[in-house]
């Protein structure tokens, strides 16, 4: 569903008069547009157009350390880390930066981190039928370290296991060991 930008104008204006702030003053009265057009960049989510090539890789492919930002669906605060992403492939493989723009299609809606390291490696299996996918996010939150327990620092960490890296303990512990950082 595509932003509202007037409805966000409104409700910036309005959040601001909540907060005791006068959103006609100099520093203030383009708030709202310039809040408006910065959540349509944040939720604008392009189709990613996933290129396959046949070849006959059947060894795995890791990309680390890809930079990510997302939204906290329940305080509206960002999130953002890395993202470690690998596949096995069963006869095609994906260009890679593919890869990252599935993450940022995912990334660009209110989001929880539970939720996103899933919804990328199920797109990643179904995109690429590969044999095994793993995705595996290591993500600082807002919603933790600026409000609430204040703790600066603690990194979430959650994966998604799909195919060989979920049944197989030796292609499970292969993966981990490559995404981890040295």
């Amino acid at each position: 569903m595509p932003v509202d930008r007037q409805g966000v104008e409104d409700a910036t204006r309005a959040l601001l008069v909540a907060l005791g702030e006068d959103p006609d003053r100099e520093g203030l009265r383009e708030t709202p547009q310039r809040v408006a057009r910065a959540w349509v960049e944040f939720l604008q989510v392009d189709d990613v157009v996933t290129t396959s090539f046949s070849e006959t890789c059947d060894e795995m492919v890791v990309v680390r350390d890809i930079a990510f930002h997302s939204f906290c669906e329940h305080h509206l605060l960002p999130f953002t880390g890395r993202a470690h992403i690998a596949y096995i492939p069963n006869g095609e493989v994906v260009g890679i930066s593919k890869l990252a723009r599935i993450l940022d299609q995912y990334a660009r809606a209110l989001q929880i981190q539970e939720r996103l390291t899933a919804q990328v490696a199920d797109a990643i299996q179904e995109a690429t039928g590969a044999l095994g996918v793993a995705v595996i996010i290591e993500a600082e939150h807002t919603c933790m370290t600026l409000r609430g327990v204040r703790k600066p620092g603690a990194v979430t960490v959650t994966s998604a296991l799909r195919g060989v890296f979920h049944d197989n303990a030796a292609a499970r512990s292969e993966v981990l060991a490559l995404c981890q950082r040295g």
